[in-house]
């Protein structure tokens, strides 16, 4: 009797863990030499499929460890044992200027790991898999809790990580494109943080109108944090991405209310008017609408909205006075904000006021704005709502998938180390830093 061929086999681990966990992926029982292509699929909480695709070939005994072998095409090239996440892309027809995010973080982020024959690229529905299987990516690990706040006029999502603290804490501000954005939060509090997710970009925190709210509300969620009874009022931190970076820096300095041990801004700037609102902010932007550009497929560019920086001290956060540590996060390619210049301008001004040892700068070639969760998808750009016009454009966002991707895992692992040693270690936030 002839001998059956062996089924082929995807073994994943683990098939359960973190947004930000890294998995292992090995095929086995494949022929020699075979030719195969390995296909993830997610079906998105906006109803949208988003997929990507390697194409391997097996050793002289049928196995492909994604670890160690190169993707000779697909969506990503070479040894990238995360690959099949940071490279997805919209199936082919999907709707134009799609954004992966999370929006129901007490669920996971399925994904489904398909095997099939051949070095496909296309018409994976219309194919029988070889073997699949399945993960699931988390934001929430066990036993972190979800809490609505609405006191004081707050809008936003408490996440209080298992146990009774009292524990560090973070005010976690999201960007211009508004709404209350909920899976940083979640995962910060899966790593021993409580965090809370701010909104602060809709009428529903203004009262209803189209203006921005005060600096009173960032204070108030800030004491919110600070007054919690599972939090040690004297370590919360600030991340910002973007306009989060703004007011990060602003309080930072100007507010006697918050008192940050450390910062966090990720593609930000600090040039707005000294001791501004958000309005004021925005006021000034617009002064310099004139410098809106736009690419060859009609995608918006802001970036030249801010420059040149200025040297008027009055248009600037005097980054000179801040007494915390500040990591900054730039990508080099970031087509939405002049990051690259704003970092190195705060640099030369710290260095004038001889605080320069606070800052800690990671600049990164080919990364755009959006640096968000390791293992998220490269957004290049995506459909964006203006505050307050409610005017839809498309956004360029710049960056190249492969290093993008790579600096959102990076950028990550030294956010987290950053965290840990100011909030949780640190006993001088004055030190310097040692990333």
């Amino acid at each position: 009797m002839t001998e059956k061929a062996e089924t082929p086999m995807l073994l994943l681990h683990p098939c359960r863990g973190l947004i930000d966990e890294k998995f292992s992926l090995i095929v086995q029982n494949l022929s020699q030499i075979q030719d195969i292509t390995l296909h993830a699929l997610i079906h998105s909480d906006d109803g949208d499929y988003w997929e990507a695709f390697g194409h391997y070939v097996s050793d002289a005994t049928g196995f492909v460890n994604v670890a160690n072998d190169s993707s000779l095409g697909g969506t990503y090239d070479g040894v990238e044992p995360m690959g099949l996440l940071w490279s997805m892309r919209p199936v082919p027809g999907s709707r134009i200027g799609l954004r992966l995010r999370k929006k129901e973080v007490h669920t996971p982020m399925v994904v489904h790991i398909s095997v099939y024959s051949g070095h496909m690229s296309q018409g994976f529905r219309e194919q029988v898999a070889l073997a699949s299987v399945v993960t699931e990516r988390w934001y929430m690990a066990p036993g972190v809790r979800r809490v609505d706040i609405t006191e004081g006029g707050v809008t936003g999502t408490l996440f209080l990580p298992p146990g009774p603290g009292p524990f560090p804490a973070l005010l976690d501000l999201w960007g211009g494109g508004g709404g209350l954005v909920e899976y940083r939060s979640a995962l910060l509090s899966s790593h021993g943080f409580v965090s809370l997710a701010l909104e602060y970009m809709t009428p529903r925190t203004s009262g209803g109108s189209t203006s921005h709210v005060g600096n009173e509300y960032f204070e108030a969620a800030f004491t919110i944090l600070k007054q919690h009874p599972q939090v040690c009022g004297d370590r919360i931190a600030i991340l910002g991405l973007s306009f989060g970076t703004s007011v990060a820096l602003g309080m930072a300095v100007y507010s006697t209310v918050i008192q940050p041990r450390c910062l966090v801004c990720v593609s930000g700037s600090h040039v707005q008017p000294v001791k501004g609102s958000l309005s004021d902010v925005f006021g000034e932007i617009k002064k310099n609408v004139r410098n809106t550009r736009y690419d060859e497929e009609n995608r918006v560019i802001w970036r030249d909205l801010l420059l040149p920086i200025p040297t008027d001290p009055t248009k600037k956060v005097d980054v000179g006075q801040l007494k915390c540590p500040v990591l900054m996060i730039v990508g080099e390619d970031d087509q939405n904000w002049p990051a690259t210049e704003s970092a190195e301008d705060m640099k030369q001004m710290m260095e004038k006021a001889g605080n320069s040892h606070l800052l800690t700068t990671l600049s990164y070639p080919g990364a755009g704005h959006l640096i968000e969760l390791p293992y998220s998808p490269h957004i290049r750009a995506s459909n964006f709502i203006v505050a307050g016009t409610k005017q839809k454009l498309v956004v360029l966002w710049g960056g190249e998938t492969a290093p993008h991707g790579h600096a959102q895992e990076d950028s990550w692992k030294k956010i987290l180390s950053f965290l840990e040693e100011h909030l949780y270690r640190s006993t001088d936030v004055t030190s310097p830093l040692n990333l």
